[in-house]
């Protein structure tokens, strides 16, 4: 029988055998992942550059994501002092554009801090765990992962494309 090689860098098919938990953290966990390698390697300009009609930019998207963490983890699992969910569609609008601070290593630090409190907070329940959403009545934290999955991958695809239009470069990979 032939060896199969698998890229240890595929979260998600190593975990192809784990439990529920592990495969949808392994799917979000890659695809943060990739969201992360379409920012790195750009300049500050390439990365903040429209390349489509819409105010779309790699640093937006990863902007956007580093707000969608907060709001789906610690903001709406386990608030803290000061945190408050975002319903506003002009919120989320908001949350794409970009300050003069703002950089390829900025937003990338600010990603996987939101990440990584993203991934305590959510260790802290069963995937069982239900709470009041402003919008959606009651949402498990199973419910939050899939979604999250859906957010995630779908703005890494968008900066995929935006990637491929400034230097060629393509694939999660």
């Amino acid at each position: 029988m032939a060896t199969i090689s698998i890229d240890p860098t595929l979260g998600p098919v190593l975990a192809r055998t784990g439990d529920e938990r592990a495969v949808l953290d392994a799917f979000l966990d890659f695809h943060r992942a990739v969201v992360l390698r379409k920012l790195r390697g750009l300049s500050d300009a390439d990365a903040a550059r429209r390349l489509v009609p819409s105010a779309t930019t790699v640093a937006g998207l990863v902007k956007h994501l580093t707000m969608v963490e907060d709001n789906w983890f610690p903001c709406l699992l386990a608030p803290g002092p000061g945190d408050v969910y975002r319903t506003d569609e002009e919120d989320a609008a908001a949350s794409f554009a970009l300050a003069e601070d703002d950089t390829v290593d900025s937003l990338a630090a600010g990603y996987e801090r939101a990440c990584a409190r993203s991934r305590a907070t959510a260790a802290r329940f069963d995937l069982d765990h239900v709470v009041p959403h402003p919008q959606l009545g009651e949402v498990s934290l199973r419910w939050i992962l899939v979604h999250m999955i859906e957010e995630t991958a779908r703005h890494a695809g968008h900066a995929d494309i935006l990637r491929e239009l400034t230097d060629g470069s393509t694939g999660a990979l």
